[in-house]
């Protein structure tokens, strides 16, 4: 997959901008506040159908306009794709792929296919387990539109649920059915997560031994209700819902289930979560990162966009050459302040 043309209009700080692409290494150079990171940010929105910087759409428009357009031309396996949106100040965002418009935003998942790496992506290791949750999901979604709509619905049944315990009308009785169907569909997530982290511990461990110059070990796993296959992943959330439903009720919300869960990420046997380094913590996620950008190249068959959003500035050289050495074969996006960090590497750079 590659990104052939950029095109936005009333978005963010520009009117209107074309940016055409290299098929690999692409870097948009330019001082701070040109746009940069809003070029980079209009292509995962064509990817995942949401910002990484805000939750609210209507940010992007740009001030006083009354909405925003975003198209993005890829190219796979020789056939051209468009994704075009539109961002209302007034209705909800509507999105259309080469033309036709789509009615659920499952539709849009693998269709340009992502992955980000931003100074925020340090959070996977050392923030919420939500963030972590989120790094697992949007992968997942874009590889599985059958896990987008796994995930749609446990957040309706789970936000159900919760409204019940809240209303003090909640017992065992009318806590059963939404106990079932938070637990079947909750399996599913659990055991199509478990099954990505599984996959990529052995790549982001092979992709932290080439950044750390085998000087580390990295280790990941995912932390859940057990079991293995869907049918034992549900009976054993049906158990923990009932032993906690005193404290469900109690509460007003639901403690057990994959909206609780995380990763464990260990280096050399210590939880860099907690007691890593700055240094292995950026490491470690930066591994991840790749790890993923394999692990979707070999599922979806075609390798994703890579978006690095001033990413370089918080590298060393050593380990800067490294990840140019590693992003080889692979179309990315790369923003940055310095133009001097590609001198010699044959990156396409251009100025924003």
């Amino acid at each position: 997959m590659t990104v052939t043309e950029i095109k936005v209009k009333e978005y963010r700080n520009a009117s209107e901008r074309t940016v055409v692409l290299d098929k690999e290494r692409n870097a948009f150079v330019g001082a701070n506040a040109r746009g940069k990171t809003n070029l980079l940010e209009a292509v995962y929105f064509a990817g995942v159908g949401k910002s990484f910087r805000t939750p609210r759409d209507r940010e992007l428009i740009k001030n006083g306009m009354p909405r925003a357009y975003i198209n993005v031309t890829a190219v796979r396996d020789g056939f051209t794709e468009t994704v075009s949106i539109v961002i209302d100040r007034e209705t909800n965002k509507r999105v259309a792929i080469n033309g036709l418009a789509i009615t659920r935003m499952s539709e849009l998942m693998g269709v340009c296919p992502v992955v980000l790496f931003c100074p925020d992506g340090l959070k996977i290791i050392k923030d919420a387990p939500s963030d972590r949750r989120r790094f697992m999901d949007i992968s997942l979604c874009q590889i599985s539109k059958a896990y987008f709509s796994a995930l749609t619905r446990y957040g309706k049944v789970l936000q159900s649920r919760n409204k019940l315990l809240k209303s003090g009308g909640a017992n065992g009785s009318t806590l059963a059915p939404w106990d079932e169907l938070l637990a079947d569909v909750g399996a599913k997530i659990i055991k199509s997560r478990r099954g990505f982290i599984r996959e990529l511990a052995p790549i982001a461990a092979e992709r932290h031994a080439f950044l750390s110059s085998a000087g580390e070990k990295l280790d990941l796993e995912y932390e859940g209700t057990g079991g293995e296959t869907a049918e034992e992943i549900k009976e054993n959330l049906l158990k923990s819902f009932t032993h906690d439903r005193a404290d469900d009720m109690r509460l007003g919300y639901t403690h057990t289930g994959p909206h609780k869960d995380d990763i464990s990420i260990a280096v050399d046997g210590s939880d860099v979560r907690a007691y890593g380094s700055q240094g292995q913590q950026r490491t470690a996620a930066l591994s991840m990162k790749l790890a993923e950008l394999a692990l979707l190249t070999n599922v979806m068959g075609t390798s994703p966009i890579l978006l690095l959003d001033d990413v370089f500035s918080e590298l060393d050289p050593a380990r800067r050459n490294k990840l140019l050495g590693a992003i080889q074969g692979v179309q990315s996006i790369i923003t940055t302040t310095d133009r001097s960090d590609f001198d010699g590497t044959g990156i396409n750079i251009i100025d924003i």
